[in-house]
């Protein structure tokens, strides 16, 4: 597909954060919009210095009071890694559903998205908890903790 011809999905992200601001009585200012198409445009989570590198405008304080906010409306996600730092990601609501492998090493946070074959044993293994437990599953999220190959 060719970026011509590529559906704009900015359009409905921005619109459904707004929402979800809105919600919760925040505004969408141009730096939180900035925010979201940084998240957006990155193909893995995200740190603080990480975003100051790829052009957020805003200082650090700001990114962290602004993440805090996009995180309370359920815009983003906040993970934690093996180095204690936490990297910023788009909910699934707003991006698409996918794991992580996660460096033991240095930290490094990457997607991916499972084989459907591999869904289907996850959801499984969601209706044994239920069985086993009376445990509802929402939603699940799988990580893998290994070596990335700049640490290897």
């Amino acid at each position: 597909m060719s970026i011509d011809t590529a559906p704009d999905t900015s359009t409905d992200v921005h619109a459904i954060v707004d929402e979800q601001l809105r919600r919760t009585r925040q505004r969408y200012t141009l730096g939180r919009r900035q925010l979201v198409e940084l998240l957006q445009s990155s193909d893995r989570p995200v740190t603080i210095p990480e975003l100051l590198e790829h052009g957020a405008v805003q200082s650090q304080s700001s990114l962290y009071r602004n993440l805090a906010i996009l995180e309370q409306c359920g815009a983003v996600h906040r993970i934690a890694s093996t180095d204690d730092v936490a990297r910023y990601e788009l909910t699934e609501e707003l991006s698409e559903h996918h794991h992580h492998v996660v460096c033991a090493i240095c930290g490094r946070i990457d997607d991916v998205v499972l084989a459907p074959a591999i869904e289907r044993a996850l959801a499984e293994a969601a209706q044994e908890a239920k069985d086993q437990r009376d445990f509802d599953v929402d939603s699940h999220r799988l990580e893998l903790v290994g070596t990335c190959a700049s640490c290897s």
